[in-house]
């Protein structure tokens, strides 16, 4: 099963991928992970993508695209679910290109729709561990201890990422330029639309519903 999974920033994409990988034993393929991880290391790439990470803009494609070409290659034919990207109709093609260069395609797509004034309450006031990476909320997941991490006492902070100015810009780039993605697999496959501003356990079990019917075809 090879699955995308599409939402706006802070739409609970990271949550209810987990929960798909879990059950389904697919390979979590993560853009934004991924570039962290080159950029907490140093590497060109890293240092390339910096600037468009900071400022809530999207890593150009060529970079994007080069980086998940390789990760997809070496992916189990079991399936995988792709998280942060595609993130434009560019990357989209590309990626359906490589896919059908070696006999596969996406199943499916899962499309989790949310206000942006949700969207905006959720990641303004997302606090993290620098240390360990714990995540905290200042309204829905208070740590023990106002700005102290549980695990391990450190100073939480806020990432540059989720300041009101750079939530905004992200949010506006979402609509811009990866909101288009939904029309784009509507026109070349099945896409599956879930309301994100629920319970996760009730938006997982509409994703569970789909996913297993999918199985069993």
């Amino acid at each position: 099963m090879r699955l995308v999974l599409l939402g706006a920033p802070g739409a609970g994409k990271g949550t209810q991928c987990k929960s798909i990988v879990d059950r389904y034993n697919l390979l979590h393929l993560s853009s934004g992970d991924i570039l962290r991880r080159e950029r907490a290391a140093g590497t060109e790439l890293g240092k390339k993508a910096q600037q468009y990470m900071d400022s809530g803009g999207l890593v150009p494609d060529e970079i994007i695209i080069e980086m998940m070409a390789e990760a997809i290659k070496k992916a189990p034919r079991a399936g995988f679910i792709l998280d942060g990207f595609p993130r434009t109709v560019n990357q989209a093609a590309a990626l359906d290109n490589a896919l059908e260069a070696d006999g596969r395609e996406i199943d499916a797509v899962l499309n989790l729709q949310i206000d942006d004034q949700v969207v905006a309450g959720r990641m303004t006031g997302r606090r993290s561990c620098p240390t360990c990476g714990a995540v905290y909320h200042i309204e829905n997941l208070k740590p023990k201890r106002a700005g102290l991490c549980d695990h391990d006492g450190t100073e939480l902070v806020q990432r540059p990422d989720d300041s009101p100015e750079v939530v905004a810009n992200r949010l506006e780039t979402y609509h811009q330029q990866t909101e288009p993605l939904v029309d784009y697999y509507k026109n070349n496959g099945t896409v599956y639309d879930f309301d994100a501003d629920r319970d996760p356990e009730d938006v997982r079990a509409s994703i569970f519903e789909k996913l297993d019917a999918l199985v069993r075809a």
